[in-house]
């Protein structure tokens, strides 16, 4: 009988041992998925970390320049090209972008408005605001051929902008570095500050604005004019008055997101609607500088 049973016993080890073995190729392959599975996720980290960041300032990545924006004075810093592309239109706000706009208007006029760029849905904001002053400064004579208003209330100039987008850098480094470019509005005529519009018709200096939009010049290319300067001396003269609203259309790039915070300043953001962010300025401020740290 234990010769029998000993028997049995060794006869039924082979599939015990199978039955483990089947269990260890299992686990195998599960460890496996699991290992490559966690490979994946680490690659994608690394590829979506490595990404640049559009809020980063500083430094300049040293294999690229980020674009540039421009200057209203011709006689400085002409692109390296005589010969600039055509400009696109604008692009045109949405619906939801321009309710924000003709609500503020609605609430706040009759007022002082002053919009960089042009589009014809525009025309609606100079109707509401029929009673006050309303300023477009355009640099595409097809879109000022569109802005044809018979309204003493309402008027239309043309500007000159020749520093290509990929500028934008360096720009930002002259404005950081240079005490000319503090927001000091009463000395943005005289500014020795690069980004400062100092061939504004006279009246936009002399004035105190309660609603500046930016949404010109395109800046839709690196040679192309983009909206570093209008940023720049929308957020000088928004400090003249008591309180002014700027906005400030195409945040989706990152021109517009860099010389926004930078001077118009996160703690002023009130709203964003889509591509389009609304700063509200409190002015007659002393500070030297833009944004608090």
């Amino acid at each position: 009988m234990k010769k029998q049973r000993s028997s049995h016993k060794y006869c039924q080890g082979p599939k015990g041992m199978n039955l483990n073995k089947k269990k260890l190729i299992s686990i195998l392959v599960l460890i496996l998925s699991i290992i490559s599975i966690l490979r994946l996720l680490r690659i994608t980290v690394r590829i979506s970390s490595s990404s640049p960041r559009l809020f980063v300032l500083s430094p300049a990545p040293q294999h690229s320049s980020p674009p540039s924006t421009t200057h209203n004075k011709v006689a400085q810093h002409a692109p390296e090209s005589s010969k600039q592309p055509r400009r696109p239109p604008n692009s045109t706000l949405t619906r939801k972008e321009f309710k924000v706009l003709s609500n503020l208007i609605a609430l706040k006029s009759p007022c002082n408005l002053l919009i960089f760029g042009f589009q014809p849905q525009y025309l609606v904001l100079s109707s509401m605001n029929a009673a006050g002053t309303t300023i477009f400064l355009e640099d595409d004579h097809d879109m000022i051929s569109k802005a044809s208003i018979n309204s003493n209330s309402t008027r239309t100039y043309k500007l000159g902008y020749n520093v290509p987008a990929k500028e934008a850098y360096n720009q930002l480094r002259h404005a950081r570095q240079s005490q000319a470019c503090a927001p000091n509005h009463r000395l943005l005529q005289r500014s020795k500050c690069k980004l400062a519009l100092k061939s504004l018709p006279e009246e936009v200096y002399e004035k105190n604005w309660d609603v500046i939009v930016v949404d010109g010049p395109s800046g839709d290319s690196p040679e192309s004019p983009g909206k570093m300067a209008p940023i720049y001396t929308a957020s000088v003269l928004a400090r003249a008055g008591d309180v002014s609203d700027v906005l400030v259309h195409d945040v989706d790039r990152t021109i517009e997101k860099w010389y926004s915070w930078e001077f118009l300043c996160h703690e002023n953001l009130m709203n964003s609607k889509g591509k389009l962010w609304h700063f509200r300025i409190r002015g007659h401020s002393n500070s030297t500088i833009f944004c608090p740290d």
